[in-house]
């Protein structure tokens, strides 16, 4: 195991509030990189998704790298622009 899982397992272990916070924006950081690995695997550029979102580039990037507040409607949009197929799934942790 890596130092830095080490530290975030022994951090979390005694912060809760650390531990909450630091799943929290892992989840968020997660979803902005599946999002930026499916406009890629679509071949398109943050421009192109933009024109079909009729937006600006500025909001795919912040959709893709600051996703914690993101719309279902959004997500929904995003997807059927770069081609692909929104599930979600809700797991017990």
């Amino acid at each position: 195991m890596s130092d830095v899982k080490e530290y975030i397992q022994r951090r979390a272990a005694r912060d809760a509030g650390f531990a909450e916070d630091y799943y929290e924006g892992y989840a968020d950081f997660k979803i902005g990189v599946i999002l930026r690995q499916a406009r890629e695997a679509a071949g398109l550029t943050q421009e192109e998704v933009a024109r079909k979102l009729r937006t600006k580039k500025s909001a795919i990037s912040r959709i893709e790298n600051h996703a914690d507040d993101v719309r279902l409607s959004t997500l929904r949009r995003y997807a059927d622009a770069v081609g692909a197929n929104l599930q979600i799934k809700l797991a017990k942790s």
